[in-house]
């Protein structure tokens, strides 16, 4: 028993602590698939919780730490990548398996799971300052529809609204596809993984109350205060802003830029519509004939556990 489970679900489904307690039965590893957990001193505001990985049993009373991959792994301020990652996550997975132990791939960024999934095939893609340039100054909604066309032309699946959430992003996702619609050619190739595919379904009303709830516990653990030192250690606010919501918020707010109940009020509705693109790109995975089995997210821990366990051994019989 060594194939892929993939545990997926929106920001605040508690997808990582299943993960975590399905490792812990079955002698698994995960995987991150979060494009922003990769960034190490972001942790408050990436949401790592990196005590979702300690188990607790009647064996270990200090509890035993499941291992994990793909977090921490550059430094903020730079702009790590779906090529980068797709790289990184093929060389952990073959880690993981040369091991012995069950890789689970676990986290909310769609783009990343479907492009490891299905084994996207990629190409390294330089910045164009002459691009960037030329798109300086337009808004959001116009860098969106100039992605859109370039997607329609280039018969694209990357680049989801899920992902593109600032002008940056929207810019380079531009640059990307300008690139590949101008420079065919050939492009990288790493397999495509079998996988069971299980998401964590949280209600909306739930889901809605959880991520403002964890918003208030993050505000009072320090994230601001993450986010200033971030600043004071020669971090510009423009790639802080990058990496959006949490960030980009509070960032905004240590500038000036807005109040703290502002940056409370719209940071709170900027992940609540985050949760919801998400969904919709789980729900797209569906459309293009991913199988993805839900299992409610307030099932007991065992309960879900158990599920997924199941459904693993009916697959590999």
């Amino acid at each position: 028993m060594n194939r892929m489970i993939t545990i997926l679900g929106p920001t605040a489904s508690g997808k990582t602590q299943v993960a975590a307690h399905l490792a812990a039965v079955i002698g698994g590893e995960i995987l991150s698939a979060d494009s922003r957990q990769v960034y190490r001193r972001m942790d408050i505001g990436t949401g790592k919780d990196l005590e979702d990985y300690v188990i607790k049993s009647q064996a270990s009373a200090d509890g035993s730490i499941i291992p994990y991959h793909l977090i921490d792994i550059c430094e903020p301020g730079t702009k790590y990548n779906l090529f980068e990652y797709q790289q990184d996550f093929y060389d952990a997975y073959q880690d993981v398996i040369n091991r012995g132990a069950v890789p689970i791939l676990c986290g909310g960024t769609g783009l990343y799971i479907e492009a490891v999934l299905k084994g996207y095939h990629l190409s390294p893609v330089p910045q164009n300052q002459e691009l960037r340039d030329s798109l300086e100054g337009k808004s959001l909604g116009e860098l969106t529809a100039i992605l859109m066309d370039l997607k329609k032309r280039n018969h694209s699946t990357m680049h989801n609204t899920t992902d593109v959430d600032s002008c940056q992003r929207a810019i380079r996702a531009i640059e990307i596809e300008t690139h590949n619609l101008e420079h065919p050619m050939p492009r990288r190739e790493l397999p495509a993984i079998d996988s069971l595919i299980c998401g964590i379904s949280i209600d909306r009303e739930e889901r809605r109350r959880k991520i403002t709830q964890r918003l208030k516990t993050r505000l009072n653990e320090g994230m601001v205060e993450e986010v200033k030192a971030l600043l004071d250690s020669g971090i510009a606010p423009e790639d802080l802003i990058y990496y959006g919501l949490e960030y980009k918020y509070v960032t905004e707010y240590l500038i000036g830029k807005r109040s703290f109940d502002e940056m409370f009020r719209q940071l709170e509705i900027a992940i609540h519509q985050f949760a919801k693109r998400q969904m919709t790109w789980f729900r797209g995975m569906e459309r293009r004939g991913v199988t993805i089995h839900w299992i409610d997210a307030m099932l007991p821990m065992e309960e879900k556990v158990s599920a997924i366990i199941k459904l693993y051994n009916e697959r590999e019989s």
